[in-house]
C-alpha cells in the first residue's frame, strides 16, 4: 500500500497559500511492538497549526504536516487495541495512514473513541480539543458568574460556539462577535443574547459599549487584533480575560504582535488577563469530556461542523479556516 502525505514545501512568509505544501507518496509503515496502524477517517485543521509553518518553529521542509485526526485501527501490535477500534490522537498528521503509539503520556496520548454516544469526528470538535479549550478557558479562567456579561470573539467557530453556550449555562448574558450575519444567526439559535458583526461596524468599540452598558465581565478572546482592542476598552471592574487565540494577526510579523496599550484600563478595572494553552489542563480531560457529553445529551449543548471531503482538500480546508470562511468546526473527511 502507498500512503499519500502532505509535506511542508516552504515556510510561511506573511499571507498563506496552498503552495506551502506538496502531496507526496510513501510506503505504509508497519507498527512496531506497542504501536497501531490506523487508516485516517477524519482530520482536524486548527488555528494553532499556523505557528508551526514559520521557519524556526520546529517543522523541517519535507516533513509531514502535523495535526490531529481520527482513524480506524487496521493493524495492531498493542495488547490493548484490536482491529476495528477507533483511535484519536494529536499526531495523526495529514496522511492516509498513521502509525501511532498509544501509551505516550499526557497530551500526546492516543485515545479510544466510543462511537456509541457520538460520531467519531466529535473527538476532534465538541468532544475533543476545541471543547476542552472552551470548557477550561471559560469556566476556570473566565470564571463566569450569574448575571455577568460575557463577550466571545470568533463566536461561531469551533471553540467560540461552545464557550458561549457554557457562559449561558452559567447564567450569564452572552454577546457574540463574528464576521457574517449568517454565523451570528446561528449564535442566536444556540442562546447568545446579542451579536455583533465586526465587519459591519465602523466603530467596533462603541458597538461593544452599546451591547455591554455595564462593561464586559468576561472576555473570551479567540482572535486578537482589532476585536481584542475594542473589547479591552470596555472591560468592567474585576473583569477576567482569557486569551485563547490570535487568528486575526496570525500572519503578521512577530514584531507587529502588539495591540492596544491597555495598561491604564487594566489598572482602572483591576482586570486579570491570562493566556491559555489547553494542554496545561490535560490532567482534567476526563472531567471535562463527561460534562460536555452530558450537556450534549440533554440538548443544552449544540454544535455545528464544516466538512470538506478528501485528503487532497486538506490545505484548502486549512486556508478556509484561517480566512474565517468556515462555519463551525472545520473538518476533513477522508
Amino acid at each position: 500500500m502507498r500512503n499519500r502525505q502532505w509535506v511542508l514545501a516552504s515556510h510561511a512568509q506573511g499571507t498563506l497559500n496552498e503552495s506551502l505544501w506538496s502531496l507526496a507518496e510513501a510506503d505504509v509503515l508497519r507498527p512496531a511492538s506497542g504501536q497501531i496502524l490506523v487508516k485516517t477517517l477524519w482530520l482536524s485543521v486548527d488555528p494553532y497549526m499556523r505557528g508551526r509553518l514559520n521557519a524556526g518553529a520546529g517543522m523541517q521542509l519535507g516533513s509531514l504536516m502535523q495535526g490531529g485526526g481520527v482513524g480506524e485501527v487496521v493493524e495492531s501490535n498493542h495488547p490493548g487495541w484490536k482491529i476495528g477500534d477507533i483511535a484519536e490522537g494529536p499526531d495523526v498528521g495529514w496522511q492516509d495512514y498513521a502509525v501511532l503509539t498509544p501509551d505516550l503520556p499526557g497530551a500526546s496520548k492516543v485515545n479510544k473513541v466510543d462511537t456509541r454516544s457520538a460520531p467519531p469526528q466529535a473527538a476532534l470538535s465538541w468532544l475533543g480539543m476545541p471543547g476542552l479549550t472552551a470548557y477550561f478557558a471559560m469556566l476556570d479562567v473566565g470564571r463566569p458568574r450569574p448575571g455577568d456579561t460575557v463577550v466571545v470573539s470568533a463566536a461561531a467557530g469551533a471553540v467560540g460556539q461552545i464557550a458561549g453556550q457554557l457562559a449561558r449555562l452559567a447564567g450569564c448574558r452572552v454577546v457574540g462577535i463574528a464576521g457574517s450575519d449568517r454565523k451570528l444567526d446561528w449564535c442566536k439559535t444556540i442562546g447568545f443574547d446579542e451579536t455583533i458583526n465586526y465587519k459591519a461596524m465602523p466603530d467596533l468599540a462603541a458597538e461593544v459599549g452599546r451591547c455591554c452598558p455595564g462593561g464586559v465581565n468576561v472576555f473570551f478572546d479567540g482572535t486578537g487584533g482589532p476585536i481584542h482592542d475594542a473589547v479591552m476598552k470596555n472591560l468592567a471592574t474585576g473583569a477576567r480575560v482569557a486569551i485563547v487565540g490570535r487568528v486575526a494577526v496570525a500572519n503578521n510579523p512577530a514584531g507587529e504582535d502588539v495591540g492596544l496599550r491597555a495598561s491604564s484600563r487594566l489598572i482602572a478595572t483591576r482586570a486579570v488577563v491570562q493566556g491559555f494553552v489547553v494542554y496545561d489542563w490535560w490532567n482534567r480531560r476526563d472531567e471535562a469530556l463527561q460534562r460536555l457529553a452530558a450537556w450534549h445529551a440533554s440538548g443544552e449543548l449544540k454544535f455545528r461542523e464544516d466538512v470538506m471531503n478528501g485528503l487532497e482538500n486538506v490545505p484548502r480546508a486549512f486556508m478556509r479556516m484561517m480566512g474565517g470562511e468556515n462555519f463551525g468546526k472545520q473538518l476533513v473527511q477522508l
